[in-house]
């Protein structure tokens, strides 16, 4: 991709070996059109989607035997979109969005690398309403608390775009902002549950990752 150093790297997952192309380090910068003063990224921030984060890992594993039929599912914040593409494979009805003005190219890039039906992707700035989307059943994020006032956005965003019966799972990597989204979205009926894990080789219990786990009680 011109004006960026890429690599592959090799994630073993749900029984498969994926390739997925990211950017070779985080400090990558490159914004001759001005997409990144459009969307509101710093220039800290712009190398953050084309990482494989820890947090995408323990997202993509808790989903690898989860029944998916029948459900449509979105993936919020998806950067490579590790999750959506093991949803792919899978044969889910998947939308991975993002606001990111390079998630869709190496989206494309790496559903084809792995031989995979490009999954379905759309622009989703947190304060639009997503009207355009519809509702889904399940909806996913990982690592995306990075910010305090975040966990009020994304609730009201959540609760916008989840069916009455959603379940939503959030892959935490404890960056002290879970507690304000679990607040957030009780107020509006989701109840919460949560299980503490190691998200890499080094973490050691007591565990600050978690991944937290939101449904609503079904109605009669």
């Amino acid at each position: 991709m011109h004006g960026y150093q890429t690599q592959i790297t090799q994630v073993p997952l749900c029984g498969h070996v994926y390739q997925i192309r990211g950017l070779s380090d985080r400090s990558q910068y490159a914004d001759p059109q001005g997409q990144a003063d459009r969307a509101g990224i710093s220039s800290a921030q712009w190398g953050l989607f084309g990482q494989i984060w820890p947090a995408g890992r323990v997202l993509a594993e808790s989903l690898c035997t989860m029944d998916l039929s029948g459900r449509r599912i979105l993936e919020l914040g998806c950067g490579l979109a590790l999750s959506s593409l093991m949803l792919a494979r899978r044969g889910a009805d998947i939308t991975a969005s993002d606001n990111h003005p390079l998630a869709e190219q190496f989206l494309a890039y790496n559903a084809g690398l792995n031989q995979l039906p490009m999954p379905v992707y759309r622009d989703l700035p947190w304060l639009d309403s997503g009207a355009e989307l519809g509702q889904f059943d399940l909806i996913l994020g990982s690592d995306i608390l990075y910010e305090r006032e975040h966990a009020a956005i994304l609730a009201a965003l959540l609760q916008r775009m989840s069916t009455a019966a959603a379940e939503i799972i959030i892959s935490d990597p404890g960056r002290g902002n879970g507690g304000r989204l679990i607040t957030a979205l009780a107020a509006v009926g989701f109840s919460a549950s949560e299980t503490r894990m190691a998200f890499s080789a080094d973490d050691s219990a007591p565990f600050k990752g978690r991944l937290l786990h939101f449904s609503r009680p079904a109605i009669c």
